[in-house]
Protein backbone atom coordinates (compact mmCIF):
# COMPACT_ATOMS: atom_id res chain seq x y z
CA UNK A 1 0.00 0.00 0.00
CA UNK A 2 2.53 2.86 1.22
CA UNK A 3 4.60 1.92 -2.55
CA UNK A 4 1.24 2.49 -4.27
CA UNK A 5 0.56 5.60 -2.76
CA UNK A 6 4.43 6.93 -3.02
CA UNK A 7 4.00 5.92 -6.82
CA UNK A 8 0.58 7.81 -6.72
CA UNK A 9 -1.37 4.62 -7.71
CA UNK A 10 -3.88 5.42 -4.96
CA UNK A 11 -4.74 8.70 -3.77
CA UNK A 12 -3.89 10.63 -0.39
CA UNK A 13 -7.53 10.08 0.84
CA UNK A 14 -7.15 6.01 -0.10
CA UNK A 15 -3.82 6.26 1.54
CA UNK A 16 -5.64 7.78 4.69
CA UNK A 17 -8.51 4.97 5.10
CA UNK A 18 -6.05 2.08 4.77
CA UNK A 19 -3.87 3.23 7.04
CA UNK A 20 -6.29 4.17 9.62
CA UNK A 21 -7.73 0.40 8.87
CA UNK A 22 -4.43 -1.02 9.78
CA UNK A 23 -4.08 1.20 12.74
CA UNK A 24 -7.41 -0.69 14.11
CA UNK A 25 -9.66 2.51 13.59
CA UNK A 26 -13.24 1.85 11.91
CA UNK A 27 -16.33 3.23 11.78
CA UNK A 28 -17.99 0.82 13.54
CA UNK A 29 -16.15 1.94 16.86
CA UNK A 30 -16.63 5.92 17.87
CA UNK A 31 -14.20 5.54 19.82
CA UNK A 32 -11.45 4.67 17.43
CA UNK A 33 -13.61 6.42 15.03
CA UNK A 34 -10.94 7.05 11.34
CA UNK A 35 -9.28 9.98 11.95
CA UNK A 36 -8.64 11.99 8.89
CA UNK A 37 -6.17 16.09 8.91
CA UNK A 38 -7.16 19.32 8.46
CA UNK A 39 -5.91 20.48 5.57
CA UNK A 40 -6.48 23.96 4.98
CA UNK A 41 -5.99 27.04 6.87
CA UNK A 42 -8.42 29.72 4.83
CA UNK A 43 -11.41 29.57 5.52
CA UNK A 44 -12.10 33.40 5.54
CA UNK A 45 -11.30 34.29 1.37
CA UNK A 46 -13.67 34.41 -1.09
CA UNK A 47 -12.31 32.38 -3.43
CA UNK A 48 -9.72 29.48 -2.54
CA UNK A 49 -6.18 28.89 -4.48
CA UNK A 50 -4.67 25.73 -4.17
CA UNK A 51 -1.86 27.10 -5.49
CA UNK A 52 -1.02 29.39 -2.78
CA UNK A 53 1.26 27.36 0.27
CA UNK A 54 0.20 29.76 2.52
CA UNK A 55 -3.96 28.60 2.55
CA UNK A 56 -2.80 25.18 3.46
CA UNK A 57 -2.38 24.22 7.50
CA UNK A 58 1.17 23.07 8.64
CA UNK A 59 0.93 18.82 8.88
CA UNK A 60 4.17 18.52 10.85
CA UNK A 61 2.59 20.15 13.59
CA UNK A 62 -0.30 18.64 16.01
CA UNK A 63 -3.47 20.73 15.05
CA UNK A 64 -2.97 22.26 19.11
CA UNK A 65 0.14 24.39 18.51
CA UNK A 66 -0.15 24.89 14.59
CA UNK A 67 -1.08 28.69 15.92
CA UNK A 68 2.59 29.42 17.17
CA UNK A 69 1.15 31.62 20.23
CA UNK A 70 -0.21 28.26 21.84
CA UNK A 71 3.20 26.36 21.85
CA UNK A 72 4.37 28.33 24.73
CA UNK A 73 1.35 27.59 26.73
CA UNK A 74 0.93 23.77 25.50
CA UNK A 75 4.75 23.62 26.52
CA UNK A 76 4.96 25.23 29.95
CA UNK A 77 2.10 22.06 30.67
CA UNK A 78 4.62 19.61 30.11
CA UNK A 79 6.72 21.30 32.30
CA UNK A 80 4.41 22.04 35.08
CA UNK A 81 2.02 18.98 34.80
CA UNK A 82 2.11 18.04 38.37
CA UNK A 83 -0.70 20.85 39.22
CA UNK A 84 -2.85 22.56 36.31
CA UNK A 85 -6.28 22.83 36.06
CA UNK A 86 -7.79 20.69 38.01
CA UNK A 87 -5.99 17.58 37.07
CA UNK A 88 -5.14 15.89 40.37
CA UNK A 89 -2.59 13.04 40.42
CA UNK A 90 -1.90 12.08 44.14
CA UNK A 91 0.05 8.58 43.17
CA UNK A 92 2.32 10.47 40.56
CA UNK A 93 1.70 7.36 38.24
CA UNK A 94 0.21 9.46 35.16
CA UNK A 95 2.86 9.95 32.40
CA UNK A 96 3.21 13.93 31.41
CA UNK A 97 1.36 15.17 28.59
CA UNK A 98 0.57 18.37 26.40
CA UNK A 99 -3.29 17.66 25.64
CA UNK A 100 -5.79 16.39 28.51
CA UNK A 101 -7.90 15.39 25.49
CA UNK A 102 -7.73 14.15 22.22
CA UNK A 103 -7.49 14.68 18.63
CA UNK A 104 -10.03 11.53 17.75
CA UNK A 105 -12.91 10.78 20.37
CA UNK A 106 -16.68 9.61 20.64
CA UNK A 107 -17.56 12.46 21.66
CA UNK A 108 -15.60 14.50 18.71
CA UNK A 109 -17.39 12.45 16.38
CA UNK A 110 -20.89 12.92 17.30
CA UNK A 111 -20.22 16.80 17.56
CA UNK A 112 -19.18 17.06 13.80
CA UNK A 113 -22.28 14.16 12.88
CA UNK A 114 -24.94 15.64 15.03
CA UNK A 115 -26.87 16.43 12.30
CA UNK A 116 -27.49 12.43 10.66
CA UNK A 117 -28.82 9.59 12.42
CA UNK A 118 -27.97 7.49 14.25
CA UNK A 119 -25.40 10.41 15.99
CA UNK A 120 -28.52 12.65 16.23
CA UNK A 121 -29.60 10.30 18.98
CA UNK A 122 -26.51 9.43 20.50
CA UNK A 123 -25.54 12.73 21.10
CA UNK A 124 -28.76 13.16 22.73
CA UNK A 125 -27.95 10.61 25.55
CA UNK A 126 -24.80 11.62 25.41
CA UNK A 127 -26.32 14.61 26.88
CA UNK A 128 -28.78 13.52 29.00
CA UNK A 129 -31.71 13.45 27.27
CA UNK A 130 -31.42 16.74 25.24
CA UNK A 131 -28.68 18.73 23.04
CA UNK A 132 -26.02 20.41 23.96
CA UNK A 133 -25.91 24.03 24.07
CA UNK A 134 -26.03 25.51 20.85
CA UNK A 135 -23.04 27.25 21.63
CA UNK A 136 -21.01 24.04 21.70
CA UNK A 137 -22.73 22.52 18.77
CA UNK A 138 -21.13 22.29 15.06
CA UNK A 139 -21.98 25.17 13.43
CA UNK A 140 -19.38 27.46 11.16
CA UNK A 141 -16.34 25.62 10.25
CA UNK A 142 -14.88 28.85 9.81
CA UNK A 143 -15.77 29.32 13.82
CA UNK A 144 -14.35 25.77 14.20
CA UNK A 145 -10.83 26.14 12.79
CA UNK A 146 -10.73 29.63 15.02
CA UNK A 147 -11.38 28.07 17.71
CA UNK A 148 -8.62 25.63 17.41
CA UNK A 149 -6.60 28.58 16.42
CA UNK A 150 -6.84 30.12 20.13
CA UNK A 151 -7.69 27.40 22.45
CA UNK A 152 -4.76 25.05 22.95
CA UNK A 153 -6.92 22.51 24.67
CA UNK A 154 -9.21 22.01 21.70
CA UNK A 155 -7.32 19.66 19.72
CA UNK A 156 -9.80 17.77 17.19
CA UNK A 157 -8.94 16.23 13.97
CA UNK A 158 -11.12 15.55 10.92
CA UNK A 159 -13.16 12.49 10.51
CA UNK A 160 -13.00 11.09 6.45
CA UNK A 161 -16.69 12.47 5.90
CA UNK A 162 -15.56 15.85 5.35
CA UNK A 163 -13.97 14.93 2.17
CA UNK A 164 -17.10 12.90 0.95
CA UNK A 165 -20.42 13.46 2.35
CA UNK A 166 -22.29 16.85 1.91
CA UNK A 167 -25.11 15.50 3.26
CA UNK A 168 -23.85 15.52 7.19
CA UNK A 169 -23.35 19.78 6.51
CA UNK A 170 -27.08 20.07 6.37
CA UNK A 171 -29.72 19.63 8.56
CA UNK A 172 -31.75 17.80 6.63
CA UNK A 173 -33.99 16.42 9.56
CA UNK A 174 -34.68 19.94 10.54
CA UNK A 175 -33.45 19.42 14.23
CA UNK A 176 -34.33 21.94 16.53
CA UNK A 177 -30.58 22.80 17.34
CA UNK A 178 -31.21 26.33 19.40
CA UNK A 179 -30.11 29.68 18.96
CA UNK A 180 -26.45 30.83 19.35
CA UNK A 181 -26.00 33.35 22.99
CA UNK A 182 -24.40 36.25 21.46
CA UNK A 183 -25.69 37.26 18.29
CA UNK A 184 -29.32 34.83 18.62
CA UNK A 185 -28.34 33.28 15.60
CA UNK A 186 -30.50 29.93 14.84
CA UNK A 187 -28.29 26.65 14.59
CA UNK A 188 -29.61 25.13 11.48
CA UNK A 189 -27.41 24.29 8.68
CA UNK A 190 -23.61 24.17 9.05
CA UNK A 191 -21.82 27.64 7.79
CA UNK A 192 -19.76 26.97 4.98
CA UNK A 193 -16.15 29.20 4.22
CA UNK A 194 -16.49 31.83 1.90
CA UNK A 195 -15.16 30.13 -0.66
CA UNK A 196 -17.63 27.52 -0.53
CA UNK A 197 -21.04 27.86 -2.21
CA UNK A 198 -23.04 24.79 -1.52
CA UNK A 199 -22.03 21.68 0.72
CA UNK A 200 -21.56 19.61 -2.31
CA UNK A 201 -18.98 22.58 -3.29
CA UNK A 202 -17.34 22.41 -0.02
CA UNK A 203 -16.71 19.13 0.17
CA UNK A 204 -15.25 19.23 -3.70
CA UNK A 205 -12.58 21.70 -2.83
CA UNK A 206 -11.71 20.33 0.36
CA UNK A 207 -11.08 16.97 -1.40
CA UNK A 208 -9.51 18.74 -4.19
CA UNK A 209 -7.14 20.30 -1.27
CA UNK A 210 -6.28 16.79 -0.06
CA UNK A 211 -5.17 15.63 -3.00
CA UNK A 212 -3.62 19.05 -4.13
CA UNK A 213 0.56 18.68 -4.30
CA UNK A 214 1.42 20.85 -1.33
CA UNK A 215 -0.60 17.80 0.44
CA UNK A 216 0.87 15.20 -1.27
CA UNK A 217 4.52 16.78 -0.38
CA UNK A 218 3.49 16.84 3.35
CA UNK A 219 1.12 14.39 4.55
CA UNK A 220 3.59 12.18 6.03
CA UNK A 221 4.42 14.96 8.31
CA UNK A 222 0.85 14.31 9.68
CA UNK A 223 1.36 10.69 9.36
CA UNK A 224 4.41 10.22 11.47
CA UNK A 225 2.29 12.28 14.31
CA UNK A 226 -0.53 10.03 14.36
CA UNK A 227 0.55 7.10 13.02
CA UNK A 228 4.37 7.11 13.36
CA UNK A 229 7.45 7.36 15.31
CA UNK A 230 6.06 10.50 16.82
CA UNK A 231 3.74 9.41 18.71
CA UNK A 232 5.84 8.40 21.66
CA UNK A 233 8.84 8.94 23.90
CA UNK A 234 11.34 11.72 22.95
CA UNK A 235 10.17 12.17 19.56
CA UNK A 236 7.03 12.86 20.71
CA UNK A 237 7.98 15.20 23.56
CA UNK A 238 9.68 17.46 21.23
CA UNK A 239 7.27 17.23 18.67
CA UNK A 240 4.41 18.53 21.37
CA UNK A 241 2.60 15.34 20.13
CA UNK A 242 1.77 13.62 23.98
CA UNK A 243 -1.69 12.91 24.75
CA UNK A 244 -3.06 11.85 27.79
Amino acid sequence: VFQKWVNREISNFDYLIQLNTMAGRTYNDLAQYPVFPWVLRDYTSEELDLNNPAVFRDLSKPIGVVNEKNAKTVKEKYISFVRYENFEDPLGMIDKFHYGTHYSNAAGVMHYLIRVEPFTTLHIQLQSGRFDCADRQFHSIPATWQALMDNPNDVKELIPEFFYFPEFLENQNGFNLGQLQMSKEVVNDVVLPKWAHSPEDFIYKHRKALESEYVSAHLHEWIDLIFGYKQRGPAAVEALNVFY
